[in-house]
């Protein structure tokens, strides 16, 4: 039991560790840079209790990964009150600053005065999607505020981990290549569903094809707003040998009514994963685009231990 001075009597006590010398010593933790931009998450879809939570979720990653980061979530079909709309989110990060500016030089702080993006949005998808984001452009547009637009999340090797993890807890595939024993109901073909048309089947089949050295069977990509797309792809699967078909959604969860993901799987006679959601990948990707577009090294690239 401790004391609000410190520990009981007879407990040990940690130290700090001295700091390691020399070339070989860990990097200081990486912090966000006095006065960097937001980092804006562009949520897709109706919003809602769950996307909230998936969004936090998110956000809540890349914090934990650069500390002082000032991450918000803006909706693209939001309302501006309990679900605030991209357009609002970035006004508002635009107010601020220019009021932290104001605050600042009246208190006889010599300040600079704020120059460059106020905010790095940051799409929450997956693959690419071309209505969704001209939706994000026109939101960006719309608030005259000076902000940067990122590419989407993928496609990256930490996808197709995410993939991989999610067909594993529908019992779909073994958890680890490592591991040498068989799942009843593993999968011997996967069938990747996107939706954004064949710009975003494209994209998904690059991560695909590093699924498919994952787990050493085929895959292939469809899009799931193409009527018939699903179901022609598990056609070809069976044909060429595959019996036991998934569907792996290359999804965040948002973008998609998940009615339409149940009746593309139903039709095709197959089993299906859960979407990638708030996997802890999605917040690092989601970083890793914000630190990118601002020309920061990132965590990883600073030494700071992957979690």
């Amino acid at each position: 039991m401790s004391s609000p001075t410190g520990p009981a009597s007879g407990l040990p006590v940690r130290m700090p560790r001295p700091r390691q010398p020399g070339r070989h010593r860990r990097p200081e933790p990486l912090v966000a840079p006095e006065g960097a931009p937001a980092l804006v998450l562009a949520v897709p879809g109706a919003p809602g209790v769950a996307s909230r939570s998936l969004a936090e979720e998110v956000v809540s990653i890349a914090r934990s990964e650069l500390p002082g980061l000032d991450a918000r979530i803006g909706y693209l079909d939001g309302d501006d009150a309990e679900f605030p709309s991209l357009r609002a989110v970035l006004s508002a990060a635009a107010e601020q600053r220019t009021a932290r500016f104001e605050q600042a030089r009246a208190a006889g702080v010599e300040v600079k005065e704020p120059d460059g993006p106020v905010a790095v949005v940051v799409p929450l998808l997956a693959g690419p999607d071309s209505a969704l984001l001209r939706q994000v452009r026109q939101a960006v547009m719309d608030s005259r505020v000076a902000a940067e637009l990122t590419d989407v999340l993928g496609p990256h090797p930490l996808l197709a981990e995410a993939l991989h993890v999610r067909l594993s807890e529908a019992g779909l595939a073994r958890a680890d290549r490592a591991r040498l024993f068989t799942v009843a109901t593993a999968a011997d073909g996967i069938i990747l569903a996107s939706v954004g048309g064949d710009e975003a089947v494209q994209a998904a089949g690059i991560t695909g094809m590093l699924l498919a050295a994952r787990l050493a069977v085929p895959v292939m990509a469809a899009a799931l707003d193409e009527e018939g797309a699903i179901t022609s792809v598990a056609e070809q699967l069976r044909s060429s040998g595959s019996q036991q078909l998934a569907l792996a959604p290359y999804l965040i969860g948002p973008e998609i009514d998940s009615a339409l993901l149940a009746a593309a799987a139903e039709e095709a006679g197959c089993a299906t994963a859960e979407a990638l959601g708030a996997y802890p990948a999605i917040g690092k990707l989601a970083l890793a685009k914000y630190t990118t577009a601002l020309g920061i090294a990132s965590p990883q690239q600073q030494g700071t231990p992957v979690r």
